[in-house]
């Protein structure tokens, strides 16, 4: 009888113990908010003349401006990638940057003629290959109607910031998928 008095004690002790645990050793919630990029701000600079800026803001998938672009023409461009808080909107860069192994920009060009090089002060991501925040584009042609999609991609399995040529890296990607796929005109 004692032996089956210390077993229920014995039981009843394990139970307490575990129903009083306080959860401290529980797989914490994700303190993190996962935040959406909400903005895209690409500004250009023209090579030739430096007072030559165009600033398009790319919010909710409408573009408030187009680039004004021509044959002949070289821009330096960089793109800032932001989130709301509250009122405002700050740039998502350095989480970027901190990720940037994660992360890679890709052009597309629909209608007009732009070569793509990224630029030397460019960040260089782990495997060699330049992220594509900042770039050089020379216009070789334009049409009315001309469009660049620019695309973040996050989580790709490969990139390649060669491609389609060294003299042209629009950029590509295998897997991933688009954390902004940002359509502007282009005239």
């Amino acid at each position: 009888m004692k032996k089956l008095f210390n077993i229920a004690l014995l039981l009843f002790a394990a139970v307490l113990l575990f129903s009083c645990r306080n959860g401290e050793d529980d797989i914490p919630e994700d303190i993190h908010e996962h935040e959406e990029i909400e903005k895209l701000v690409v500004t250009l600079t023209n090579k030739n003349d430096a007072s030559d800026v165009q600033t398009i803001n790319y919010i909710g998938g409408v573009a408030d401006a187009h680039i004004h672009a021509h044959a002949g023409d070289v821009y330096n461009v960089s793109l800032d990638f932001q989130v709301k808080h509250d009122d405002h909107y700050h740039s998502a860069n350095d989480e970027i940057l901190e990720e940037k192994d994660e992360h890679f920009v890709i052009f597309e060009f629909a209608g007009a003629e732009v070569k793509v090089k990224r630029a030397a002060d460019d960040i260089v991501r782990t495997d060699g290959k330049k992220l594509g925040l900042k770039t050089e584009w020379t216009v070789t042609g334009t049409t009315s109607t001309g469009k660049v999609n620019i695309k973040l991609i996050h989580g790709a399995t490969s990139v390649n910031d060669n491609s389609p040529s060294a003299d042209n890296q629009l950029g590509s990607t295998v897997g991933g998928e688009s954390d902004v796929d940002a359509i502007i005109s282009i005239h």
